[in-house]
């Protein structure tokens, strides 16, 4: 379901997922793939997601905002800085997130097959 076909939604096709708990990872990593998603990489650190960006630009990446002993917010900023969506992936209120990604999608913890569906959808 890559949006190749007429009729089907068009996902992007390389996803970074920015989660230190390996089963969350895992199962967002399985469910985007089963969408059609061709690539989904995941990074359990700020660090690691840097790296990974620089290496290769995700078209759009899911970010956990409390990760262990940090948050993804620097992740955040290098995303913005190179214009490539993404979302917040949380259990914390919207008042956890700066006032300058207020207006990106947070999706909660545990989401919806339908959120995650839909924000993975390529926009425009």
């Amino acid at each position: 379901m890559t949006g190749s076909q007429p009729g089907l939604p068009a996902y992007y096709q390389d996803v970074l997922i920015v989660e230190d708990d390996p089963i969350i990872a895992l199962g967002l990593e399985d469910t985007i793939l089963g969408f059609g998603v061709p690539a989904v990489r995941v990074a359990a650190s700020v660090a690691k997601a840097l790296v990974m960006i620089d290496a290769r630009a995700p078209d759009f990446a899911l970010l956990d905002v409390g990760l262990v002993r940090e948050n993804s917010f620097a992740v955040a900023e290098r995303l913005a800085a190179l214009e490539i969506p993404f979302a917040f992936a949380t259990g914390y209120d919207a008042d956890r997130v700066p006032a300058e990604f207020a207006d990106r999608p947070r999706l909660p913890k545990p989401c919806s097959l339908d959120a995650l569906e839909a924000a993975l959808r390529r926009k425009g």
